[in-house]
């Protein structure tokens, strides 16, 4: 089973999972195997464990779906609760690891698909977080997206992962705690202050549409660092409306599109970013995306004091996204 330390020092949590490093890596194996066989496509089912949920096409086969990781990061069963170890505290890895697969076909990018069939996605992540969430012991269902190689894909086939955690990620409660504090001063949620300053300065907006708006974010991290933004103040994402699902497709597929068209060929990681399943609904958070290009590496002085140096103005950033200019890496 996996395990679960917490640094004494700054109190994040680290995941200890050996057997993740034995699952299968695409990028390496299919260069030396000419027989080698991708899990995620159709006629090779028997190589996942069962769906959880799925899609069916009109072919009779599956267009969607989401089984255990069979390399989990956290697992079922053991002690859900913090225990002294020495000086140090730890937990088994307790929670669960899923994989949604986002279509049959082997290298169809997720802005590449249908629009209905992008909103499927979305809809199945919702699906899968309220049912989830209704164990108690869940605090945080983290939703992302890794691709390409230098994002941390090990498989080619476009997918996304849930990994549901016993703990609220301290990168979440950072920000969540910020957002905290912008309330009680100003007695507004920044996100939605950021939603109504950026269409009036525009110089950062890269897509918008009636529910949702995609910008550059003004302290970018990291080159093309972008976030997808619901309009409409909501703190939880799977309390999304059904009538919202399309338009955060659409806005999905406009902005990868034009990431994809400014960076060919470029890796990302996509999260998630909402409050913890169990808490109520809140007036100081708001839940969005972010995108994350992996253009360049996290280096000394990065590690060293916290800071990150960004070699792109998110205003320039947004300038090339809207003007079709080609980013040269």
């Amino acid at each position: 089973m996996p395990e679960i330390r917490k640094d004494p020092v700054f109190g994040r949590w680290v995941i200890i999972a050996s057997e993740r490093g034995l699952r299968p890596n695409e990028f390496l194996t299919a260069s030396e195997d000419s027989v080698y066989k991708c899990p995620f496509c159709p006629g090779n089912e028997s190589l996942t464990p069962p769906a959880i949920y799925s899609l069916p096409s009109t072919d009779g086969g599956w267009r969607l779906r989401v089984v255990p990781n069979k390399y989990p990061a956290l697992v079922s069963g053991g002690v859900g609760e913090e225990q002294p170890d020495g000086i140090y505290n730890r937990m088994d890895g307790v929670g669960s690891h899923e994989v949604l697969i986002e279509n049959a076909r082997h290298g169809l990018r997720l802005e590449e698909m249908e629009l209905e069939a992008i909103a499927d996605v979305v809809r199945a992540f919702i699906l899968r977080t309220r049912e989830i969430k209704k164990d108690p012991g869940v605090k945080y269902i983290m939703i992302f997206k890794n691709h390409g190689r230098n994002a941390g894909a090990s498989l080619a086939h476009p997918h996304s992962q849930i990994i549901v955690m016993p703990m609220v990620p301290i990168r979440l409660v950072e920000e969540i705690g910020g957002a905290e504090r912008y309330f009680e001063k100003k007695g507004t949620c920044v996100f939605c202050d950021i939603v109504k300053e950026e269409p009036r300065f525009k110089k950062r907006v890269v897509a918008e549409n009636g529910h949702f708006l995609a910008i550059e974010p003004y302290a970018s991290r990291f080159s093309f660092e972008t976030w997808l933004l619901p309009k409409k103040h909501l703190s939880h994402f799977e309390d999304m409306p059904e009538e919202l699902v399309l338009d955060l497709a659409s806005i999905l597929k406009n902005t990868l599109g034009r990431l994809y068209a400014t960076i060919p060929e470029f890796s990302y990681n996509l999260v998630v970013h909402t409050m913890p399943v169990q808490e109520p609904r809140a007036a100081h958070y708001h839940w969005h995306i972010e995108i994350m290009p992996k253009l360049s590496q996290v280096a000394g002085f990065e590690w060293g004091t916290g800071f990150y140096i960004n070699t792109v103005s998110p205003e320039d950033a947004a300038a090339m996204l809207n003007g079709g200019k080609k980013y040269k890496i």
